[in-house]
């Protein structure tokens, strides 16, 4: 089994004084697949956020801090990147297309494609996931 971390999972491991530290660390340690995985777009979101200074409890993170944040978890054994898999853009279309269907979904719709798609366990903080129809989720509590 593999799991595709969101973006807040990788934000609350990287972050001591994170209010889901604790929890994303439990997970780290006792949950977690093999292998635990980025895709372009977690990375993204991941050098983003960590640049931001409310997601950092005001500390300022260089861009260059950021990288190495990333490049850190890269160099893991445990940890790899997925290109986009066969099937996803074809699943993100089919929740897109079904009714009650958000405009600010995209992301999350993406993601959870992705690892349907990948047969991945998404993980995350954010329960708008359950609203994904099939997508095998490891919704971790606060």
């Amino acid at each position: 089994m593999r799991d595709l971390l969101d973006v807040n999972v990788w934000i609350a491991l990287s972050i001591p004084d994170h209010a889901h530290y604790r929890r994303a660390q439990e997970y780290w340690s006792e949950e977690s697949a093999e292998e635990v995985a980025f895709c372009r777009l977690t990375v993204l979101g991941f050098l983003r956020l960590m640049t931001q200074l409310p997601v950092t409890d005001g500390r300022s993170v260089s861009v260059a801090q950021a990288w190495e944040a990333y490049r850190t978890y890269e160099n893991f054994p445990e940890v790899q990147f997925l290109q986009e898999p066969m099937g996803c853009v074809a699943q993100m279309e089919a929740w897109a297309r079904s009714p009650g269907y958000g405009r600010r979904l995209w992301t999350d719709a993406y993601l959870a494609a992705f690892a349907k798609a990948g047969g991945l366990r998404f993980v995350t903080f954010d329960r708008d996931f359950l609203r994904f129809p099939g997508l095998d989720l490891l919704l971790l509590s606060g």
